[in-house]
């Protein structure tokens, strides 16, 4: 198996452009939307910069992570077509140091779009996987703008790198954050005005009465009014009135209620439930339910990465030379239900011998055989020891003496 050496070729074209660090609104997404499903001329970056912008949200990052990282750190093995592992096939795809940041695309393309990367080996024959930005991609089309503010592009699926080092996932579509933009801007718009509201809390609201037709009295006032801060005294014309009015009477359940909003709509796009870190009061029967819908989710994003692997990455890494040739296909190794195995085992023990080795391997527990103690002597022992010897030898008071109880030693007396 020889490696082919191979530099990035197309990411090294694009023009980079910074991300603007301004407010974004419901206004900018649906200009986005527009220019991203546009019939003419479509282009991603405005929408993508957005996606980029709500990722930040801490709700929407834990969720995606942990409903990624499931996936990510599952085991895998390649199987030949008649069901067994290669395991030598195997264990040289777990070298190559890129197969998990190409799952994480495949995931992450599910939520922001078209996932287009170019895999290569870099100077220190390290193999890595390079996304291509979202904002200069256009897969509906299947062009690639170096620029994203020209019209120029690249017909990337026509290039002869497309297929071996560079792979496409789940191409013309917007990505399921889209559904997600604006309950994570009517969050940040909640919790500004929320922190806002915590500024002027307590802080009753003050009035001046003056002569507002005297310019020098009304500037005076003013500078009085701006400059008092929290100070409890004022000095005043005698024909002026100071005042306070009634202060905020709220303590923001307007903007809690509406936070807890957009969680939750988040929490269902996500995981498919309401799970406990997102609910003030829970029980364990609504969690199961929640965690067993959130697995059912974890188990198609595994079938999707199955599918890309098998279909994309693969024959990319065949290509490359990253791996040998053959028809192995990937899979995610069976999970087991170790709590509920051990219960079959503890019932099987009494009745049935259980391989010590096999144990170790599924529990991680080292044991060893027990060694049965001696059995005290019984009825039948003793039955068998009044026959072994002669009545006329012994007599009767002998035949007595073992019928004793043990430990009675009366008839040596």
């Amino acid at each position: 198996m020889t490696k082919k050496k191979q530099t990035p070729q197309i990411s090294t074209q694009l023009v980079q452009r910074q991300i603007p660090q301004v407010r974004r609104d419901i206004a900018d997404w649906k200009r986005a939307v527009r220019m991203a499903t546009a019939t003419t001329n479509p282009k991603q970056y405005l929408l993508q910069e957005i996606y980029t912008d709500i990722s930040n949200d801490a709700l929407l990052s834990s969720q995606l992570n942990n409903r990624n990282e499931q996936t990510i750190s599952a085991g895998f093995e390649l199987v030949t077509a008649d069901g067994k592992v290669n395991d030598h096939a195997t264990a040289t795809l777990n070298t190559i140091p890129c197969l998990r940041d190409i799952i994480g695309h495949i995931l992450n393309s599910e939520w922001y779009g078209c996932s287009l990367v170019e895999i290569f080996t870099d100077q220190n024959g390290i193999n890595r996987a390079t996304l291509i930005d979202r904002r200069h991609v256009v897969s509906e089309l299947g062009i690639l703008y170096p620029n994203v503010s020209q019209s120029t592009g690249i017909a990337y699926r026509s290039v002869a790198e497309y297929g071996t080092s560079l792979i496409e996932f789940n191409a013309e579509h917007l990505g399921l954050l889209n559904k997600s933009v604006n309950h994570i801007l009517f969050k940040k718009f909640a919790q500004s005005c929320w922190s806002e509201l915590c500024e002027i809390y307590g802080i009753p609201p003050r009035y001046l009465k003056t002569n507002t037709r005297d310019k020098a009295m009304l500037d005076r006032a003013e500078q009085m009014m701006r400059e008092m801060g929290a100070a409890t005294w004022a000095v005043i014309d005698s024909t002026e009135e100071f005042s306070f009015l009634q202060g905020v009477n709220t303590n923001g359940d307007v903007y809690a209620n509406l936070i807890r909003l957009c969680n939750n709509e988040t929490s269902l796009l996500v995981s498919g439930a309401i799970i406990g870190q997102d609910t003030q009061n829970g029980n364990r029967s609504k969690e199961e339910l929640s965690i067993e819908m959130l697995n059912r989710l974890i188990e198609s994003d595994k079938r999707m990465v199955e599918m890309y692997i098998n279909s994309v990455v693969l024959p990319a890494f065949r290509a490359m030379g990253w791996l040998p040739a053959g028809t192995e296909i990937f899979r995610f190794s069976a999970s087991e239900n170790t709590a509920k195995l051990w219960e079959i085992v503890k019932e099987l023990l009494p009745y049935k011998e259980v391989d010590n080795k096999w144990i170790e391997e599924k529990f991680g527990v080292p044991v060893a055989d027990k060694f049965a103690a001696p059995a005290p002597m019984g009825a039948g022992v003793t039955a068998a020891l009044q026959n072994s010897f002669p009545t006329p030898l012994w007599g009767e008071a002998a035949r007595g003496a073992f019928a004793a109880e043990p430990g009675d030693l009366s008839f040596f007396d």
